[in-house]
């Protein structure tokens, strides 16, 4: 066969699968991941020969030290992902759950429930415990799920699909329902991303570039975010030590991430008083500082940010910064210049943070907090598949829930439509 009957095959295989999976009870879900954390411990010693030879391609490819950290497992690392999968089977089922019921004046009963999306594929880079948190989080909203790994990490991910997919066959759940796509040339994505019969949802994970191919390649609906251009909004009426905290830690905790602080907005009114104070703190942590005018006016060791500042993710310590005459001109620049992800607001006064609140276009928008909680496991989701900036059919941290759609339930007793 070649790659894109394999492809073909294990998509089709998987749609079937989904159907199996649909039907599974939350017990028997729940004894799934945890019957797979035990056999990654358990594995552990063959993981980690697996995964040296994945190193060991690396520093011949030349990859980065961060890039082979990312990559490494070991005893500590198998553990965190097996202690993920138990975290994912005590999180509640949303498979099933009704969300809302309505009678209408014929006394039909009216209601919406929860269901699996059916197949899912991800596409990811790196780290090869996306294989094992993916495929746990898919699998307890009851869909099948498609994997595809970076070809640095392949010796690892296949181990890791393996082991799982030893307990699917002893309990007798269709091993297709958590597939691995097996061999690395590009041909392979590129034929998953025109199985629009059998794959319902792309997810890729990792870097623009690799995110901007699975959108242009897709046949299939794509779950995707670009980039991180978080803002934070100083308010004339912020408390100055708050909003000093929530900055420092926004941008300095993991300058690296998406939701890492990337421009900061300071109101005029409070600019001569808060801009000395805050470059101060900034400068001494290592943050490199591209100001306007009006901000430099008031920290002049600060460079001239230029008009794709505003429109940076640096993902490392240097901070664009801005002076703006109120909440409207806030408000408007980050609408125009934001990639839908994380904003801020620091102030006292209820109603502008309501009305940023509003008016603030992005997926995750604070009163008074780090743009740092923008993460399903900070605001209360468990794991989480990824971070969605498109607005169907999610938006924001994706958790079990949003694995799952809807559909409508009518219960009647005889009518018939006039």
């Amino acid at each position: 066969m070649s790659i894109a009957e394999k492809v073909v095959a294990i998509a089709q295989d998987a749609r079937q699968a989904a159907l199996a999976m649909a039907r599974l009870s939350t017990t028997t879900k729940n004894d799934m991941l945890r019957r797979m954390a035990v056999a990654l411990e358990n594995g552990a010693p063959d993981l980690v020969v697996e995964n040296l030879k994945d190193l060991e391609a690396g520093r011949l490819k030349g990859l980065s030290a961060a890039m082979l950290d990312r990559l490494m497992l070991d005893d500590k690392r198998i553990r965190g992902i097996a202690d993920a999968l138990r975290e994912i089977a005590a999180l509640p089922d949303p498979v099933g759950e009704v969300t809302k019921m309505w009678k209408r004046p014929n006394e039909l009963m009216v209601g919406k429930m929860r269901i699996p999306l059916g197949t899912i594929g991800i596409i990811y880079e790196s780290r090869p415990n996306v294989t094992a948190d993916a495929a746990a989080l898919c699998l307890k909203a009851g869909n099948a799920v498609v994997l595809r790994g970076g070809s640095e990490a392949i010796h690892s991910n296949l181990a890791i699909a393996k082991i799982l997919q030893d307990i699917l066959k002893e309990m007798n759940i269709p091993t297709a329902a958590l597939s691995l796509i097996p061999f690395t040339e590009r041909e392979g994505v590129l034929e998953m991303l025109k199985q629009e019969e059998s794959i319902d949802l792309i997810i890729p994970r990792g870097g623009e570039s690799l995110i901007r191919f699975v959108v242009e390649n897709s046949r299939i609906p794509v779950i995707k975010h670009y980039k991180g251009v978080c803002h934070v909004f100083v308010d004339q009426s912020a408390d100055f030590d708050k909003a000093e905290q929530i900055i420092i830690n926004s941008k300095t905790q993991r300058p690296g991430v998406c939701n890492a602080l990337e421009t900061l907005l300071i109101h005029k009114d409070v600019a001569a008083e808060f801009i000395p104070k805050i470059a101060a703190s900034l400068t001494a942590l290592g943050v490199e500082l591209r100001g306007d005018e009006a901000f430099r006016r008031y920290a002049p060791s600060a460079t001239p940010a230029t008009e794709a500042d505003w429109y940076a993710e640096y993902l490392e310590l240097i901070l664009a910064c801005r002076v703006v005459d109120d909440i409207d001109a806030a408000i408007a620049h980050i609408n125009r210049y934001c990639s839908l992800h994380t904003e801020s607001i620091i102030t006292s006064d209820y109603s502008r943070a309501q009305r940023f609140i509003r008016e603030v276009n992005s997926s995750c928008v604070m009163v008074n907090a780090s743009t740092r909680f923008a993460d399903g496991g900070q605001l209360g989701l468990g794991a989480e598949i990824g971070i969605s900036t498109t607005k169907l059919h999610s938006f924001g941290p994706m958790g079990l829930e949003d694995l799952t759609t809807t559909k409508f339930i009518v219960y009647g007793d005889g009518q018939v439509r006039e």
